[in-house]
């Protein structure tokens, strides 16, 4: 489970690194890529990846498989409002 939860870790670390870099090149930038956290498309896309996922990564792996589900839940809802504008 150690190595899993390093993993997870390591990739959402990149995600803040990447926001950190955008906002360096261009301020404001940081912002836009997280409003999936106020979006409530996004949120939703992300909790229904989080059941599915989660309850068959459960089955399958027991709590390392709810770990990945949970990451995954997060890169969906972060990727769900990249394609809109926002208002």
């Amino acid at each position: 489970m150690g190595a899993t939860l390093l993993a997870v870790t390591v990739v959402l670390a990149a995600l803040v690194i990447r926001t950190a870099v955008a906002e360096l090149r261009e301020p404001g930038s940081g912002r836009r890529q997280w409003t999936f956290l106020s979006d409530r498309r996004a949120l939703c896309a992300g909790a229904l990846t989080a059941v599915i996922l989660g309850m068959l990564g459960w089955l399958h792996a027991g709590p390392e498989g709810a770990v990945w589900a949970g990451l995954a839940a997060v890169l969906v809802a972060f990727t769900v409002p990249q394609g809109r504008r926002p208002r």
